[in-house]
């Protein structure tokens, strides 16, 4: 597995964009992203906020995605932070793994939202349905770049 690309962006609605390396924070998320300033959409009191650190979004997810819909999205579309290809969930499941010099664990998965189908106008409920990723907390704080293998 292969980190291929980090996403971030400052506030809620905005658009996001490609970086090559970012600093992942115990507690807070990716430097630089709206969830790390709690500008997010879903940070709201109501909402569990502990899950809200990272998203992640195998690369063979956006394939399946525009096949299902007929469309041509981009990751940045998406709103997933980590694209991870040969991405297999089951050989994380429960336990910490790196990126780089930071240390994840997946807490839950990212479905889809009707948010995201009014932002793109495209039913991304059915584009994304049963493959919309994972959230993950950050176990320890660190660097990761783009081509970092994921070890676990």
């Amino acid at each position: 597995m292969t980190l291929h690309a980090i996403i971030i962006g400052g506030k809620a609605k905005e658009p996001l964009h490609y970086v090559q390396q970012v600093y992942a924070e115990k507690g807070k998320g990716l430097e630089g992203d709206r969830y790390f300033y709690k500008q997010g959409t879903f940070n709201k009191p109501q909402l569990s906020q502990d899950v809200r650190e990272i998203s992640i979004l195998p690369y063979e997810a956006l394939e399946a995605c525009n096949t299902r819909l007929n469309s041509s999205l981009d990751f940045l579309d998406l709103r997933r932070n980590l694209i991870i290809k040969n991405f297999d969930a089951s050989l994380l499941e429960d336990k910490v793994f790196t990126i780089g010099t930071a240390q994840f664990r997946i807490v839950r998965t990212c479905p889809p939202c009707r948010y995201l189908s009014r932002l793109l106008d495209e039913d991304i409920m059915t584009g994304l349905k049963y493959i919309g990723g994972y959230r993950a907390i950050i176990v320890q704080s660190g660097v990761l770049a783009v081509g970092d293998e994921i070890n676990y």
